[in-house]
């Protein structure tokens, strides 16, 4: 009896341990994390502004100064780079987004993804963007885009929310010729904000998005 319950408390003792181990673990991937975002900041001399900065400054952000705003209950960070043209997404209506986009892995300052590369640039997703009272819901409508193809098996049609956060300030319209510009921002985006896979990883990402209302 005595090896049976010294031989359960070894278990249990063990359990608790990987438990705490586990915990850890995702503790430290945090923080790396984290020191990954804060290096590429000062690397990319990145000003960041705070959310009431950027209302004052009539929702714009100032390139020449490189300057993102920090959204504090999100962790994104975004620059406007062109705000577009054309109208916003109103309330209560869903509108058909295309998207060009770079992803870039924050953990290694690696591009994972390009659809502004070349190979890939007939790979643009399409994505349904939905506008409930300001909140912003999103997913891929078409399966030839690159964000879709490359993550579906972790994401389905989820958009990554940290996608979402520019819709509340640009402009969207239909793009006439190849030539034309849609709105463009940059993200800083934490995992939690990701796709499956960031998640799942505990990676952030840096994005470039090219946006535009689908023809």
């Amino acid at each position: 009896m005595k090896k049976l319950l010294f031989s359960l408390f070894l278990l249990a003792g063990a359990l608790l341990w990987q438990s705490c181990s586990k915990y850890e673990t995702y503790a430290d991937q945090v923080e790396t994390e984290r020191n990954a975002i804060n290096n590429y900041i000062t690397k990319q001399k990145i000003k960041v502004i705070s959310e009431s900065d950027f209302k004052a400054n009539d929702f714009k952000t100032d390139t020449a100064s490189n300057e993102y705003v920090l959204f504090e209950s999100s962790g994104v960070y975004m620059q406007i780079v062109r705000k577009g043209s054309g109208s916003k997404i109103e309330q209560g209506k869903t509108m058909d987004i295309l998207c060009r986009f770079s992803e870039r892995n924050l953990l290694t300052d690696s591009i994972e993804l390009s659809s502004f590369h070349p190979r890939f640039v007939a790979w643009v997703d399409k994505m349904g963007v939905t506008n409930t009272s300001g909140t912003f819901t999103a997913s891929f409508n078409g399966n030839n885009g690159l964000m879709y193809r490359a993550r579906q098996r972790t994401n389905g049609t989820s958009v990554p929310s940290g996608w979402l956060t520019p819709f509340t300030y640009i402009l969207l319209d239909r793009l006439s010729s190849s030539k034309d510009a849609g709105a463009r921002v940059r993200l800083i985006v934490p995992h939690d904000r990701g796709h499956g896979a960031a998640i799942k990883s505990v990676t952030p990402y840096f994005y470039e998005l090219e946006l535009s209302k689908a023809k």
